[in-house]
């Protein structure tokens, strides 16, 4: 299932995340031992009941074939045994958001992609994204803090020291007492962004790090390990104050590098709404300094003018090399996508035409690049190759019932899918009404109609052209039964479609 929100790289951003840990099993004696469970499942028949009777509750939207569902599972179930003892029990749960009965969950809460995590506070009535680590000491520290008070008061240095710390975002209230309704919005604003960012406040400034000692409040002060160290804000207004701790929490240019402590900027990157600017080169050549400088000069420019800036190491980025189907000898290259999908592309670039290039892009004096593989001059196998040039051929002008994959030839959920479409290509062939396509996003530009975030992603087109995305099962029959069920009415014939035994889930 692709992931619905705005997000141009979900496909490594998903790689990111998961990376940090492997499954992990309990064995002994060489048998794998089977024990009760500490999440607690939910269904159609318990869900709303069970959200009802708990402050704070965790709630995992999987799919059974998802494979970074299954790498999570061990992770939240130690997590999960974990936090059943804190004082008091913070409880994890988790529910199939891929059976039929229990969608409307997966709809309610905006479940897009799986494993999709949300804090579920007031008995259901507050939903939060859950935005912590993946990995059970991760997760439990995360969740602990988040049952604590949205904001921790600082009495004393040492409650500074320990709130403050050099590698990650704080943000610190500074005021004359806790009365004044700039208090009361602070909090608002804490509460809402708490599962985001950690949070203090105070009577006193000098017991902060970081900057003067006279302030006297009231007044925001942003604490972050990059740029000028810290920002401070006096708009107490919910709305400003939201919008301040977004724009001053993310580098005004992201580093993509094997540094784990960037991966939250560049998710925050990737989801923000902005243009992206990406430029990736060699971090260790030797004219990295030069190209840096200059790079940095234009984010700075142009910051706070809907474009974000990115730096990536060639080393590191090998995963956006596939996404975006570039190459190592382009670089050092900056590419733009705009939020209607289109790319510019400069390879090869020289420092001193950094700057221009990106102000031409502004000023609207660049054409986009354009992929399309060649179409194939023989297509008979079961599954038919689609590339950009061909796609609304076959699509909208065919008249038929297409079921069209998008993939990634690297990606390894496609590759366990390709026998699977193979199969149900060969049982329709005798159905002159129903094409099975496939295209390889990463060789052809995708039109922003089909929601192409993450791999592999399935999309359905009547013969009248009605265009739904698939999100069901992965095995033959689940595909078949869908194409069935959705093809038009009118132009459905008897076919020769076999049933056969289900086959295990992807």
């Amino acid at each position: 299932m692709a992931i619905s929100r705005v997000s141009i790289c979900a496909a490594f951003l998903a790689f990111l995340v998961f990376s940090s840990f492997s499954p992990v099993r309990s064995e002994e004696a060489g048998a794998e031992v089977v024990e009760e469970s500490a999440v607690l499942t939910l269904d159609a028949s318990n869900f709303s009941e069970t959200v009802a009777k708990y402050a704070f509750i965790v709630v995992e939207f999987y799919a059974p074939w998802c494979g970074h569902c299954k790498r999570l599972a061990p992770e939240y179930e130690k997590a999960a045994s974990i936090l059943s003892k804190h004082d008091p029990p913070i409880v994890l749960a988790k529910v199939d958001a891929n059976d039929e009965k229990n969608k409307e969950f997966a709809s309610k809460y905006e479940v897009s992609g799986y494993p999709t995590l949300k804090i579920l506070r007031n008995q259901g009535n507050n939903i939060q994204e859950y935005k912590g680590p993946r990995e059970a000491e991760g997760i439990v520290e995360y969740l602990k803090k988040q049952v604590g008070p949205a904001s921790a008061e600082i009495k004393s240095s040492e409650d500074a020291g320990i709130l403050i710390e050099d590698k990650k975002i704080v943000i610190v209230g500074v005021f004359p007492d806790y009365s004044q309704e700039e208090f009361k919005n602070f909090m608002t604003v804490a509460e809402k962004l708490r599962s985001d960012y950690d949070f203090g406040h105070t009577l006193h400034a000098k017991l902060l790090p970081r900057g003067d000692l006279t302030v006297g409040g009231p007044i925001v002060r942003l604490f972050k390990p990059f740029d000028e160290l810290f920002v401070d804000s006096q708009d107490f207004h919910v709305d400003a104050l939201e919008n301040f701790i977004e724009v001053a929490s993310v580098p005004k240019v992201v580093t993509f590098d094997k540094d784990p402590s960037n991966h939250p900027f560049l998710i925050k990157f990737f989801n923000n709404p902005n243009t992206k600017a990406m430029f990736f080169l060699n971090f260790s050549g030797e004219s990295f300094d030069s190209f840096k400088s200059k790079y940095y000069e234009v984010a700075e420019l142009y910051r706070g003018k809907s474009i974000s800036f990115l730096i990536g190491d060639l080393d590191a980025s090998q995963t956006a090399f596939q996404f975006f189907g570039l190459k190592e000898e382009q670089a050092p290259l900056i590419i733009i996508q705009d939020n209607d999908g289109q790319k510019y592309l400069k390879p090869n670039v020289e420092p001193d035409q950094i700057a221009t290039w990106v102000k031409d892009y502004l000023d609207g004096s660049l054409s986009p690049f354009k992929k399309s593989e060649p179409i194939p001059e023989v297509n008979d196998q079961p599954v038919k190759v689609v590339v950009a040039d061909s796609l609304h051929d076959v699509v909208s002008k065919s008249g038929k019932n297409v079921l069209l994959e998008f993939y990634a030839p690297w990606c390894g959920h496609c590759k366990k899918l390709a026998p699977i479409l193979e199969e149900v290509a060969v049982s329709f062939q005798s159905d002159d009404d129903v094409v099975i396509a496939k295209m390889d996003a990463t060789a052809n530009d995708v039109p922003k109609e089909f929601n192409v975030q993450g791999y592999p992603t399935m999309y359905f087109s009547s013969a009248s052209g009605k265009l739904v995305q698939y999100d069901g099962g992965r095995t033959k029959e689940d595909i078949i039964d869908f194409i069935q069920k959705n093809r038009d009415a009118t132009t459905q014939k008897d076919t020769n479609v076999q049933s056969e035994p289900l086959k295990d889930e992807l």
